[in-house]
């Protein structure tokens, strides 16, 4: 007998997996072909949209391990972080399409763009919020149970919360190398002005390579490092 494979979700969509997955709008955000002013505007979109898309999972996840470390779930926030830094791997490996983005082309495309920046990015504004509510929740976990950091970091590496500091260390330089090859392939594409030129985004994107959202992880580090 010939099984049915007749969709039954709800939705557009031919299939179930294109109504679950919302395939048919999906796939309509991109321009048409016919608005756009460079074949490799496709390119440009697809690796920024699903850039949105990585950010949205990576907030979610932040936001979950803060409430799990609120609630004392040490190992569940670890894992959480583990995940939010792993998108942002993904959305650092794909910044490589842009490779083969040359700057003539990429100048050909800055008609369309508008003011339009990556600083402007809802994923981004939402992971930085989401990362300070993050260190507030580690902090308050400290406090409340009086824990100092330098004696955790001078134990045991199997502890609960040395681990889940350190799952915030990898998060905070994912977040970096994002930022690295985000400027390297700025400059790359020349997309971002010349480096050195007054008020150049350029010197902007330079700038937040040294950022960090949790900084007294990282001195705490640095002067456990500095004794020795």
């Amino acid at each position: 007998m010939k099984r049915d494979f007749s969709p039954v979700l709800p939705g557009e969509g031919a299939t179930d997996y294109a109504r679950y997955m919302r395939t048919d709008t999906l796939l309509a955000l991109q321009r048409d072909p016919a608005e756009m002013t460079h074949r490799d505007e496709l390119l440009f979109q697809v690796v920024h949209q699903s850039a949105e898309l990585w950010l949205k999972l990576a907030v979610a996840e932040l936001t979950e391990a803060a409430a799990r470390i609120g609630d004392g779930e040490l190992a569940e926030a670890e894992l959480l972080l583990a995940r939010s830094a792993l998108a942002v791997r993904l959305i650092t490996d794909q910044l490589d399409m842009f490779r083969y983005l040359p700057p003539a082309t990429f100048q050909a495309l800055v008609p369309v763009l508008g003011n339009g920046s990556g600083a402007e990015s809802p994923g981004w504004k939402q992971a930085q919020a989401a990362s300070r509510r993050l260190d507030q929740a580690f902090s308050t976990y400290l406090a409340d149970r009086q824990i100092d950091l330098r004696k955790i970091y001078s134990g045991n590496p199997a502890d609960p919360v040395y681990r889940l500091a350190e799952a915030m260390v990898e998060w905070d330089e994912r977040v970096a190398l994002w930022r690295v090859r985000h400027y390297k392939i700025a400059i790359r594409i020349g997309s971002h002005g010349a480096i050195g030129t007054q008020g150049s985004p350029a010197n902007w994107l330079a700038k937040l390579i040294d950022h960090r959202f949790f900084p007294e992880l990282w001195q705490v580090r640095t002067e456990l490092g500095g004794e020795h």
